[in-house]
Parts: structure tokens; sequence; C-alpha cells
């Protein structure tokens, strides 16, 4: 778990121990709601634990005797009839979720991958989910699920809409088990370690925000208020330790004069406390446009902590995209309105680093000034273009700090069109891949 990026220190361990000693061990469900207790501190962790469970503590070993009872339709000449276990996953799915049900459909799953997703690799039989899965197309199953959910229900009390969301729910509860069913067997051949690896759900934290997906990126924006707190606690330990002020080795010197000349009592400067601006340049292209719109909502959550937030955004233009955030719209509507009602598109509509920047101090000269922190976040990718490195040398002069937020893995910066290096050597780059990596070195590099 803690390789997975679920913290669990000493007094997790001890619970968990402790747990161990009431519950019955031959509960397999009770065991997994008893450690998911003592184990986990937030609802987000709850499947990526599910999955280690399901690999550390396997429902079987090999086949599934209980999945004997359950026997796939076959047609004439002994191959699976895939319509007509379309029709009997529909019903299956249709009924109420009872205890007996549940368990149908479990015995349902271990025979479709037992006879539908093994196949031969180089190292022997092996199972996959996706081979298991790809004739059988649950989801074109909704239809007939909502039917079923309709049977015996007049129009009046019927809502279309909720059976739809609850057909979609329970076929992808379905290809959850299918999946489970498939790391299972697996795990048995190649080891629990090596599956866990690559096929349990990771951390939204810890996801790449290159390669991460729409789920893990709704999670990030659902975490986004934590996050903010987070960083805003450090942050204000930050500005109680700076409070303290610097030693002035003058003042310090004539008092230890009286002590023979050892520095016994430190004087410290008064320091000049001040809120800072803050200025966000940010690249929305579609390679590094989660990276973007997540921090740029990350920030706007501390907007209180500096006198002033600037947010702007480019893909080949600049513009202002401040007034769109605020604490009631969806960060994917946020998303959508820079599109349509900025202008931050132009003819072509691939990135250009050069332009954007020349754009933004050209149409913006007030917005950096000496008082200002200037964050641009991208990959620095040019498509060949002018970097306009110049015009970049004097934002970072201008500005009282400036920094350079990149989503790609350090070892890609200067390799095909990307310009990171050369950016370097004018601005502080820093290589914020995940959102954990992002809250670390903001919370390190924000003023305050």
């Amino acid at each position: 778990m803690r390789a997975k990026g679920i913290p669990v220190g000493p007094s997790e361990t001890v619970d968990a121990g402790q747990v161990l000693t009431v519950l019955d061990l031959m509960d397999r469900e009770m065991l997994r709601e008893g450690l998911a207790c003592s184990l986990l501190r937030r609802p987000s962790q709850r499947a990526t634990f599910d999955g280690l469970f399901d690999l550390w503590f396997p429902a079987a070993l090999g086949e599934r005797t209980e999945a004997m009872d359950v026997e796939l339709p076959r047609t004439a000449d002994g191959s699976v009839d895939i319509q007509a276990l379309r029709r009997m996953l529909a019903e299956l799915l249709a009924a109420d979720p009872t205890p007996e049900q549940q368990r149908q459909l479990q015995a349902l799953a271990a025979q479709m991958v037992e006879q539908m997703g093994r196949y031969d690799s180089l190292k022997g039989p092996s199972f996959s989910a996706y081979q298991t899965l790809k004739d059988v197309q649950p989801e074109v199953l909704i239809s007939k699920i909502i039917a079923g959910l309709a049977a015996g229900l007049d129009d009046s009390d019927f809502d279309t809409e909720v059976a739809r969301r609850a057909a979609r729910e329970r076929v992808q509860r379905f290809r959850g088990t299918v999946e489970a069913e498939t790391r299972r067997r697996v795990a048995e051949r190649l080891g629990r370690e090596r599956v866990s690896s690559y096929g349990v759900q990771r951390q939204a934290e810890d996801a790449d925000f290159l390669r991460i997906s729409e789920a893990e990126l709704a999670e990030l924006r659902r975490s986004s208020q934590r996050l903010a707190r987070v960083l805003a606690s450090r942050l204000a330990a930050r500005r109680r330790r700076s409070r303290r002020g610097e030693i002035d080795l003058r003042k310090t010197l004539r008092k230890s004069m009286s002590t023979g000349g050892v520095p016994i009592t430190l004087a410290t400067r008064k320091p000049r406390p001040g809120r800072p601006d803050l200025v966000l340049l940010c690249d929305i292209s579609g390679s590094v446009a989660g990276f973007s719109s997540f921090t740029m909502l990350l920030v706007d959550s501390l907007r209180e902590r500096f006198s002033r937030v600037r947010i702007f955004a480019f893909v080949d233009r600049t513009d202002e995209v401040t007034h769109l955030f605020d604490q009631i719209t969806p960060l994917d509507q946020v998303t959508r309105r820079i599109f349509t009602e900025t202008n931050v598109v132009g003819i072509e509509g691939h990135s250009d680093y050069g332009t954007a920047l020349k754009g933004f101090a050209a149409d913006f000269p007030d917005a950096v000034t000496s008082r200002s922190s200037l964050l641009i976040l991208g990959d620095a990718r040019t498509n060949y273009r002018d970097p306009a490195l110049g015009t970049l040398e004097q934002l970072v002069d201008t500005a009282k700090h400036a920094y350079w937020l990149n989503p790609e893995a350090e070892k890609m910066w200067g390799t095909g069109d990307s310009a990171a290096q050369r950016y370097a050597r004018v601005i502080e780059m820093h290589e914020c891949r995940s959102a954990r990596q992002l809250t670390a070195v903001v919370s390190r590099l924000l003023p305050v």
C-alpha cells in the first residue's frame, strides 16, 4: 500500500493487528472491511486497497469451484453462444442486487475468464480481461438492463435517467469483477508483486499528468480543495517562520559587548511582511491541458494568500482567464469556457510558446511587475518555432520571482521540439509530473 501512495504508518499497522484479533478470519469480506477501516484515511484510497486486497487475500486458487455451477450457453458446434450469453448477463444485471445475484455474477465472471479469456503466451497459458469482454461488450446491454429495471413499474414511478445511470454502474461493476478475476489468475503465474505494479489502480495524486485518465483527473478535481488546504497550511508555516526575521549581525555584536564578546542574545531585523502578486501563464493545449487546468484551479484556491492573482492561458495566443474562475463553476466547464469565450487559439491552433510570450508581453505589459511572482506552466514544446528567449528574459528580469513548472520528465527536456533546456538557462525550471510532486514544488516555491 505504501508503494501505491497510501501512507500506512506504525499506528495504522498496530490498529490492523488489533482488528485481526477480533475478526473471523474465515469471513473474507469482514476481513476486507476491517482492514479498510484501520488502514485507510480517505475514500479515494478504497479502489487501490480493494485491488491489493484481492491479490494478497485471493478468493480462490485456480479455477473457482462455485463457478462450476454456472454453464455458459453454447451453440451446436460447442462454441460460446454470444447472443445467449448477452441475454443471460442482461437478466442478471437487471435483477435485484441480492447476495445470491452477486454470487451468480461472480461465478459467471469466473467462467467467462476461464473459458473466454484464456490465451497462450510465450511463458505459458495466461488470461486477459480484454479478450474476455471484447465479444460480449456489456456496454451494449444498457437498453436491455433499463428494460429489465422498468419491468413491473408504472411509467409514473420510473425515471429513465436514473435507470440509465444505475445500468451503467452495474455494467462497470461487472467489468471490475472480470478484471479482478483476471488479476487473480495472472498473479498465480507471474506473482502478486509484479501484477500489483501495473494492474492495481494508483492514487490519482501519483498519476502522470501527461498520461492521466479522465477518472483520475476527475478525482484530482474533487480533491483540489484538500490539496489547497495542505498548501495553505505549508505556506502559513513558512510565513510564521519568516516573521522571526533574519539575524542582524551588527546589533548582535553590539549586544555581545556586555557578555565579553560572546553573542548570547541574538538580534533580528524587523521583517517587512507583504502579500505578493501572483501571475500564472499556462499552456492549455491538448498535451498539457490536464496539468494546467488542475494547477490553475489549485492556485486559484489560494487566492486569499496573495494580494492579487491573475491567470493567463494560451495555445498560440494569450488571453486573461482570471474572471472565469469562481467557487461554483466545475473545472471542466471552466476549461470549455476558456476555449469558447477567450482568444487563446489562433489560426493554426498548435502550441507556439514564442508567439504566446510575445503576445503576453505586448498585450498585458502591466501584468508582471517588480512585486509579481511569475509561474509558467507547460512542456516547452514549441513545434520547432521561435522560443522568444529574449521576451522571457525581460519577464524574468521584471518579476520578483519567476519559475517554470514542466509536467514532462526531466530526461525528456531538450528532445525533439522541446526547448526546455534553452528556457531553463533563462528561468528556474522544475519537473512536476504528478499532483503530489506539484504540491511539494509549489509549497516550496510560492512566496509568503
